[in-house]
């Protein structure tokens, strides 16, 4: 597909019969590939249509009627009572007295019509780049509807839009201005999510507008709320990754989108995504094992597990990928009805893993398909954009999986015309593509992004960029990796419609895209389930089949275990660190009622013996506060050294102790420093006389 292969990749929802709720422009290698069907129309594997979930209809005792049972709007508005109920602690965040989870407000304005109207509005998801965006925002708009808000189509019809952006390319952001323009002429409320405002918030077109971060995104109901009350609210501050257990609305049933981490442990000189997503922070495996069993359950056909970098998954962890692997496969139901299907991963960190890849790739309920980006075919490229590995790397993997795995399918990335790439090393990059002959390659021209070291690099020109990028794209265009397959039978999973609404989309254990007939009979016989097929034809991007059988899940789905509390250590230490603050301003809150005097542990007056003091010792709530009952201020010390400071004030008091001691340790060795000196000198000169 030469659009794609040169990087080009607008999204049009796939239509179907329930209405989409979330538009979406996908950046991804998994949706490379394309199709002709028989009369010459083009289809594309793009990512699944998004499945409308509306919110339950909200009950009369929600809707506070006044003013003739409509409000000046002509809006009902919606009670407010059972919020807490709805969302749990939520609202108490808004009371930590650190900055790491307060929205900052930068402004207000007066709402305007129904969009006023907090729970009741209707809201509208944009979503651009990687299937990790797509699924923060499967979450975000889970959330939202749960809480009552109306998940739309039509941008139009919608009165808060919630933009998920990507800052990969330059076209992603791009195109968010252009919705961002386009809101802001039609008068919507916007809500800008994803790497843009993350890595860059102080860009010109994110001013004045509410900003999400992508540790954030179970903020997003506060977020929106404020937004439609005329708010313009920032909530940027990186904490521990959301839970695996919020409520979701998949942009197709038929697949989820497992995130496994954020993030990753490279420096890239080209890379902006970084900045947004930070240092590598992994899910706990069993977090993970359960969202995999909740999906099944839920009757998916495909988990896609989606990672910056997959190899690298569990090393802030102590852990690893070899091992979650196993954990995974374990889960999956043993007649293949649900397929695995593996993310990106580099070179560096897979190379330990190959043997554990390979045995997961065999199960039968695990796609044959990996995406390991090369981006460069020269070494002296690679040290450029400081990937951390040589060419020799790449094919070390390549070549064991390949071996291992006879007839999977390796994806890759080439980045064209990097600053300092010369023509040598170009025709190294040619070479490796001429060797591997990739089934799928993902070919997108440099983009300088601001704030990376390789935007201050000198760049190639663009005529020359552009040549190659030609001729690239012309070779991978000529051959034809899918020949062999016709005439053979192959099971077929299928989850998709091709553009062409007509035509269901299905993949082979190796992931090689297969159109089959439409219409709704196939549609409600074929769609979520796998079928026996034989090849027909061979095109470029894909196959197409004939229908033998269609396999009838025989193995059980058990119910969904219960989710774990936390999603990570991580997850766990913040708990904790907010629990205490908020545990002191309850204390706090409950002793100016006894009296400002009060003791914090019983209330009882000051001057009164302690009523939690059961042995009588009168400790007294000054004391208390800073040591406790028959705590020596060395214990005092030890224990403020080796565990959290319960507060503030216990810092500044063990670093001053600390301080004062070392001040008067230098204060007394300078002082006697000289006497010292004399007295080693001494010595010195006693020894010699004696020798």
């Amino acid at each position: 597909r030469a659009a794609a292969v040169c990087g080009s990749h607008a999204m049009t929802a796939a239509s179907t019969s329930i209405a989409p709720v979330v538009e979406d422009d996908i950046d991804d290698l998994e949706d490379l590939g394309g199709a002709e069907t028989a009369d010459g129309v083009r289809v594309t594997r793009d990512l699944p249509p998004v499945v409308t979930l509306r919110a339950k209809k909200r009950s009369a005792s929600r809707v506070a009627v006044g003013g003739g049972g409509a409000n000046t709007d002509g809006v009902g508005h919606r009670s407010r009572a059972n919020d807490s109920d709805r969302r749990g602690a939520r609202s108490d965040d808004d009371n930590d007295e650190e900055g790491d989870d307060v929205p900052e407000i930068l402004g207000s304005s007066k709402p305007a019509g129904a969009s006023a109207v907090p729970g009741v509005a209707k809201v509208h998801v944009k979503t651009f780049g990687c299937s990790h965006n797509h699924s923060d925002s499967e979450f975000m708009a889970g959330q939202l509807g749960a809480y009552g808000y109306d998940l739309v189509t039509d941008p139009d019809d919608a009165d808060v839009w919630v933009v998920n952006t990507c800052t990969v390319k330059n076209p992603s952001q791009s195109a968010m201005n252009t919705v961002i323009t386009k809101g802001k002429a039609q008068g919507k409320k916007l809500v800008i999510a994803g790497c843009v405002p993350q890595g860059d918030k102080k860009a010109k077109e994110l001013e004045d507008l509410s900003l999400i971060g992508v540790t954030q995104i179970d903020r997003i109901v506060d977020v929106v709320e404020r937004t439609l009350a005329g708010d313009a609210v920032r909530l940027l501050e990186k904490k521990p990754l959301p839970s695996l257990d919020l409520p979701k609305v998949r942009r197709n049933e038929h697949v989820e989108i497992l995130p496994l981490s954020t993030g990753c442990l490279g420096q890239c000189t080209y890379c902006k995504t970084k900045h947004a997503r930070g240092e590598l922070g992994s899910y706990s495996p069993e977090a993970l094992v359960q969202r995999v069993q909740t999906a099944i359950a839920e009757g998916v056909t495909e988990i896609w597990l989606s990672s910056e970098d997959t190899g690298a998954y569990g090393i802030d962890l102590g852990t690893d990928i070899t091992r979650l692997l196993k954990d995974l496969t374990a889960v999956l139901p043993a007649d293949g009805s649900c397929m695995l299907r593996l993310g990106m991963t580099n070179p560096p960190y897979i190379l330990a893993h190959l043997d554990a890849v390979a045995e997961a790739m065999h199960h039968p309920g695990v796609y044959a398909f990996l995406h390991i980006p090369v981006q460069a075919g020269s070494d002296a490229v690679l040290d450029r954009m400081k990937r951390e590995y040589v060419v020799a790397d790449f094919c070390t993997v390549a070549d064991a999986l390949l071996a291992k795995v006879p007839g999977m399918t390796i994806a890759t990335d080439v980045i064209c015309g990097f600053p300092g790439e010369t023509q040598e090393d170009w025709e190294k990059t040619m070479a490796l593509c001429r060797k591997y002959e990739f089934v799928e390659l993902h070919l997108s021209q440099f983009y300088p992004r601001p704030g990376t070291p390789a935007a201050r690099m000198k760049r190639v020109d663009t005529k020359e960029v552009k040549r190659r990028s030609r001729e690239l794209t012309a070779y991978i265009e000529s051959y034809r990796p899918h020949d062999k397959l016709v005439g053979t039978t192959q099971r077929v999973w299928v989850t998709d419609v091709a553009k062409d609404k007509v035509s269901l989309v299905g993949h082979t254990k190796s992931y090689v895209q297969v159109l089959l007939p439409g219409g709704e009979e196939n549609r409600a016989r074929l769609m979520g389930k796998s079928a026996e097929v034989r090849i027909i034809d061979a095109h470029r991007w894909h196959v197409t089949g004939d229908l033998i059988e269609v396999h009838d899940r025989t193995a059980p789905r058990p119910e969904a275990p219960p989710a774990p509390k936390y999603s990570s250590p991580a997850a766990e230490a913040w708990d904790l660190k907010t629990w205490k603050r908020k545990e002191a301003a309850a204390r706090a809150d409950w002793v100016n009622e006894k009296g400002n005097n009060a003791c914090s542990t019983c209330g009882a007056p000051e001057g009164e013996t302690c009523g939690g003091d059961k042995e009588g010792t009168g400790t007294s709530d000054a004391e208390t506060a800073m040591t406790r009952k028959d705590e020596s201020l060395g214990t005092w010390m030890f224990r403020a050294l080796t565990t959290a400071p319960e507060n503030r004030l216990e810092w500044i008091l063990t670093a001053g102790v600390f301080l004062g001691l070392l001040g008067i340790m230098l204060t007394w060795v300078a002082s006697h420093l000289s006497k010292i000196a004399s007295g080693v000198s001494a010595i010195a000169s006693m020894t010699r006389t004696d020798r």
